[in-house]
This record gives structure tokens, C-alpha cells and sequence, in this order.
């Protein structure tokens, strides 16, 4: 509840329209991104966060377990300053939980939305794409 919608896109790089294909040669300089259309009033977004912080490992760098690239690279792209405070204490809150259950650092890149540049939509067939494809990828090795 509280969530109205997710996009899937590409954001924080440097190619104008990039295509799926595009991102994932490295090139772009862009990272697969969900953005996330939420009501404040019904879900906060430090709930949104932990759910973020504990459905991926933050530690991998260019990577989310067997998949390998800049495009996987974990990011936190802000709207407002109080999300970015919130990003990094949540982060900083995470970072032992993590450490003592064996991974490494968190090297989530956290950022103004407006420094990761335009948010590109990713082709329909990435959108919504648990619900088109319910025994599809998920990742195996996030520490939530």
C-alpha cells in the first residue's frame, strides 16, 4: 500500500534514448533503475528503503550476482534533501548488519536525481516485469 507504480529505466549516464542493448555494452554510463511513484502519506520513504537496502546486495559494485556491468551498479537517486539524508543514514544503519553477516562494504552510489541527468524508460517488455513473468529472475543473494 502506498506504492502507485514502478517504471523500469535506465538513468545516470550519459547516452541520450539508450537502449536496452546499448546499456548493457557498458557504454552509456547508465544504470538500471526503478523509479518509484508513492504516496508519502501512506508509505514512508524510509520503509521504501529498507525494502530497497535488503532486496539486492549493495556490496557487489558493477554487479548483482551473476550479472555483470556497470548497468548493475546499485544507485539511490534523490528528489528532495531530506531523501538524501534518509538514503545515507539508512545506509550507514545497514552497512554492520551486512558487515557482520559476511559482505563487504556498500558501495551503493547516492546522488541528487538531478546530477543522474534524464530518466530514460526501458522497453515495455521490462516493465512490470514480475507480473508478465512470475518465475522470473530474481536475485539469489541479497542479504535481506
Amino acid at each position: 500500500p502506498g506504492v502507485w507504480t514502478t517504471l523500469a529505466g535506465y538513468q545516470g549516464g550519459f547516452t541520450e534514448n539508450p537502449a536496452y542493448e546499448e546499456v548493457c555494452s557498458g557504454l552509456t554510463g547508465h544504470t538500471e533503475v526503478v523509479r518509484v511513484v508513492f504516496d508519502p502519506a501512506l508509505v514512508s520513504y524510509e520503509a521504501l528503503l529498507k525494502l530497497f537496502w535488503e532486496s539486492h546486495d549493495p556490496t557487489q559494485g558493477f554487479r548483482q550476482g551473476n550479472d555483470v556491468g556497470t548497468q548493475y551498479r546499485s544507485a539511490v537517486f534523490f528528489t528532495t534533501p531530506e531523501q538524501g539524508a534518509a538514503a545515507q543514514e539508512t545506509r550507514d544503519a545497514f552497512a554492520p548488519v551486512l558487515k557482520a553477516r559476511g559482505y563487504g562494504d556498500v558501495t551503493t552510489e547516492i546522488r541528487p536525481v538531478e546530477e543522474a541527468g534524464t530518466f530514460y524508460y526501458a522497453e515495455d517488455y521490462h516493465q512490470q516485469y514480475l507480473e508478465k513473468n512470475p518465475a522470473g529472475y530474481r536475485p539469489v543473494n541479497s542479504p535481506g
